[in-house]
């Protein structure tokens, strides 16, 4: 009897270890090559356009079984494409991103709010041309799975948020040119 009594506490011991090692967060690095954030806007009314960064960077940090995470992205405004080489060198003057003084945009989340096992929104620092302001990401699809090819932990997600530009000092022509700016990020991450 003594025995199995210690063969149970060692089982049981043995499952709150193999618990504890399944809750411990995974860091994620941002894969650049499939995570391009986009960010559109009005231009007189006469249509959306649509433009995005070719080089992101940074982790996510994701503990699934207790619902908690953190984000922490950068971003390469100089490589900007508006689908226009005049344009890109235009849109990084001093009037909007600046791209000299401030070559890089950065999103750090404060809160990752979760609904069941997935999170629905993160909220966070945006920071580009030296401001820094709150915005709240809306998530609308998510997946943390074992890569099928890498054979790796990895995660993707699509999130968006909605911004002024006038708030961070890229207002020129506004509001001829919208002020509103919604910014869309595609990430994937790659664990260990």
């Amino acid at each position: 009897m003594k025995s199995f009594k210690q063969l149970s506490a060692a089982l049981a011991l043995a499952t709150l270890a193999a618990g504890s090692a399944l809750a411990a967060p995974v860091t994620y690095t941002v894969d650049s090559s499939h995570t391009f954030p986009r960010f559109s806007y009005s231009h007189l009314g006469y249509s959306t356009q649509l433009s995005s960064f070719s080089k992101t960077t940074g982790t996510v940090v994701l503990d699934a079984q207790a619902k908690t995470a953190s984000v922490d992205i950068v971003i390469d405004m100089s490589t900007v494409n508006t689908g226009s080489t005049d344009f890109n060198g235009h849109i990084q003057g001093e009037d909007f991103l600046d791209t000299a003084k401030f070559p890089k945009a950065t999103f750090k989340s404060t809160k990752v709010v979760f609904d069941g096992d997935k999170p629905a929104s993160i909220e966070g620092q945006l920071t580009i041309k030296g401001v820094t302001k709150p915005v709240t990401l809306t998530v609308t699809s998510f997946q943390a799975v074992n890569h099928p090819m890498m054979k790796v932990p990895a995660l993707g997600a699509n999130a968006f948020t909605t911004i002024k530009r006038t708030e961070f000092n890229a207002g020129k022509y506004a509001p001829y040119v919208g002020d509103e700016v919604r910014i869309d990020i595609a990430i994937e991450a790659m664990g260990k």
